[in-house]
């Protein structure tokens, strides 16, 4: 069987604000705290990094600052999502150009295209870029959901190669298993809380959330998974559940940066329409953190 191309815990970054601007310097330290702690890869400029909301040159310069502090140390697979083809053509062909290793694609949002409209948009991208890229399917968010047989049709094209799922939905893994014929396809999970039994079913890697906060718990999770070890997985688990779902307690990646804040790692700053976390639920997110063993 062909190795994955992308796997492991893949930490989809947040991108750290101070007075409206990106912190630099931050997020310099947050990378170098990730490949300290083993992480396989990260994604800058996906959905926890704000690309929704951020200017297009903020997106580009996150993208080659990433790319340039990894210093191919660790996989950069660079968020190109978009609800126009056009942009997002335009971002996965910076991504090559910068030296991403490869770019995240994630289904056009509020347009809500057909299964075809989708299926000819991704395969656009891979027409225009020679880049490795992942579907993302987060219909949480979109609005659509990416049927598992237009996957299957996607995974054909050579630059596609793998998809994050963050559907939460463990059958939909061994669906792909049955069905794509590719063995290069990468079946990576993008729901943290689900991801143990998504690994079991044949995942390969997860797109994280709570790696931001929590680098070595989630890289020891993976590792005791692939190495077959259950029962230690199990315990890295429950460590961690309360952090998976605290980190959602409120509009990601709010509870994210408020974790990263009380750490002093990045001030708590996101941009609107996002709002800090509410003060209600940030008790529940620090005691997730001392459960997972950073607070």
């Amino acid at each position: 069987m062909t190795a994955p191309l992308f796997k492991g815990v893949i930490t989809a970054l947040i991108t750290p604000l101070r007075d409206g601007k990106v912190d630099e310097a931050a997020f310099r330290t947050l990378l170098e705290r990730q490949i300290a702690a083993g992480v396989h890869g990260v994604v800058p400029m996906g959905t926890t990094g704000e690309s929704a909301s951020l200017h297009l040159d903020e997106h580009k310069r996150v993208v080659e600052l990433c790319v340039s502090i990894a210093a191919g140390r660790l996989r950069v697979i660079a968020g190109a999502g978009s609800s126009a083809t056009d942009k997002a053509i335009e971002l996965a062909h910076f991504a090559k150009t910068v030296g991403a290793d490869g770019a995240l694609v994630v289904t056009p949002y509020y347009n809500r295209p057909s299964q075809a409209g989708m299926a000819a948009h991704f395969e656009a991208v891979a027409d225009a870029v020679q880049l490795p890229l992942l579907l993302y399917n987060v219909p949480g968010r979109t609005g659509v959901d990416l049927a598992n047989e237009t996957v299957a049709k996607l995974a054909a094209h050579p630059n596609i190669v793998g998809i994050k799922d963050a559907t939460g939905d463990l059958a939909r893994v061994s669906w792909m298993r049955a069905n794509i014929r590719n063995e290069q396809f990468d079946l990576i999970s993008g729901d943290d809380p689900s991801y143990l039994g998504y690994h079991a079913q044949g995942g390969v890697g997860v797109i994280s959330v709570t790696s931001n906060v929590a680098p070595e718990a989630m890289v020891a999770l993976h590792e005791a998974a692939a190495a077959g070890d259950y029962a230690t997985a199990r315990e890295w688990q429950d460590r961690l559940i309360g952090l998976h779902k605290g980190l959602f307690l409120d509009n990601s990646p709010s509870p994210t940066k408020y974790a990263l804040s009380r750490l002093q790692l990045c001030s708590e700053e996101v941009r609107l329409p996002l709002a800090p976390t509410g003060e209600a639920v940030r008790p529940a997110i620090d005691r997730a953190m001392v459960e997972a063993g950073v607070g």
